[in-house]
């Protein structure tokens, strides 16, 4: 069988599995719903399995809704905003309605100050008697805005409360949104506008570099000891950067075995050197099973590296670092290349190295 032939009947398979689970589950047949099988099923996402599997015989859309928010923030954007729009219009409402009401007491209690001004104005009616009635209606009418005052901030408290809980809700939808539920690093929309940001400013423009990282020979990697390793190997070496790299710097998963990071305020050859030192120790590093002890071999990546300052943009940048990165591949692999120093310039044929 050919491996496009066998890769479609697996993925066949899957989908076919995906429907009958979700039929024996009860769970309705909506996009987001076949998302979170397919991928739990494929064996793509550990933690995404697990969290389906724990789910009752019976799941509720809340509960898959609950994971979707988890997992797959991107698709539940639109109506995490929408539920924050109503709960912030409902709230300033409210807010509005308790200082209409806060208003009224107050020219209330103004009218009966008027009032008993012009009583006491009038000192051939005063008595002993009018005095006290007066002093009593000013006290009645003084507690009473006093403890009016106190129910609105109190209540203005607790509004207030829970518009941060909707901000803190909103901020964790965006962390979720821009993080790789597998690596727990920045994802592709994160980096996307990560590597914009360097071209707003001739700083960022001198002071970046762009390190573009592919596994090498990845696939193999999956078809020989499946998806779950693949992952796991994933994982240690989105690990292995983030430990080899200044807090301050940007790592990202761009794609399935694909990473980046931006490095500020680094030479081209001290970017170098932080790309070779990460390639070393990934070259080094043991990859083994923790429960079987297997060994599964030396994995190596390739990377590309490009200056901000070498393109005129974002998508140069990109495609300068991509074409170091392509160097790397088609050299052996195991290497860093920079762009600056390739002989001359590859054509279409550098996005050839995706079929890696």
């Amino acid at each position: 069988m050919q491996p496009a032939a066998a890769s479609t009947e697996r993925s066949t398979d899957i989908a076919t599995t995906v429907v009958a689970t979700m039929r024996q589950l009860g769970v309705l047949g909506l996009p987001r719903n076949y998302e979170i099988f397919y991928e739990a099923l494929s064996g793509t996402n550990r933690e995404l399995s697990l969290a389906v599997v724990s789910l009752s015989n019976r799941p509720t859309q809340d509960e898959l809704d609950q994971i979707g928010r988890t997992f797959f923030a991107h698709n539940h954007g639109p109506g995490i905003v929408e539920h924050a729009r109503d709960v912030i219009a409902r709230e300033l409402e409210e807010v509005a309605s308790l200082l209409r009401s806060e208003r009224s007491h107050i020219e209330k209690y103004g009218r009966i100050l008027d009032e008993t001004s012009s009583g006491l104005g009038n000192r051939s009616l005063l008595s002993q008697d009018l005095l006290q009635k007066i002093a009593n209606a000013m006290t009645i009418a003084t507690n009473s805005t006093i403890d009016h005052g106190r129910q609105i901030a109190s209540t203005l408290s607790d509004k207030t409360a829970e518009l941060e809980s909707v901000k803190s809700k909103l901020e964790e939808y965006k962390r979720l949104a821009d993080t790789d539920p597998l690596t727990k690093i920045w994802n592709r929309r994160a980096f996307d506008k990560e590597i914009t940001k360097i071209y707003n400013s001739n700083k960022g423009i001198l002071f970046n570099a762009l390190i573009l990282v592919d596994i090498d020979r990845f696939k193999d990697i999956n078809d020989r000891y499946g998806h779950p390793v693949g992952d796991k190997i994933i994982q240690i070496i989105a690990e292995i950067f983030q430990t080899s790299i200044r807090g301050d710097m940007f790592v990202a998963r761009t794609g399935g075995e694909e990473f980046a990071l931006i490095i500020e305020g680094a030479s081209e050859d001290a970017t170098y050197e932080i790309a070779e030192r990460i390639r070393a120790l990934i070259e080094q590093t043991p990859f083994t099973s923790s429960q079987t002890g297997m060994n599964y071999g030396t994995v190596t990546v390739s990377m590309g590296i490009c200056m901000a300052s070498e393109a005129e943009g974002p998508e140069d940048l990109y495609t300068k670092a991509d074409r170091a990165l392509y160097r790397s591949k088609v050299s052996g692999r195991n290497r860093v290349t920079r762009h600056s120093a390739m002989a001359g310039r590859a054509g279409k044929s550098w996005l050839l190295y995706k079929q890696d």
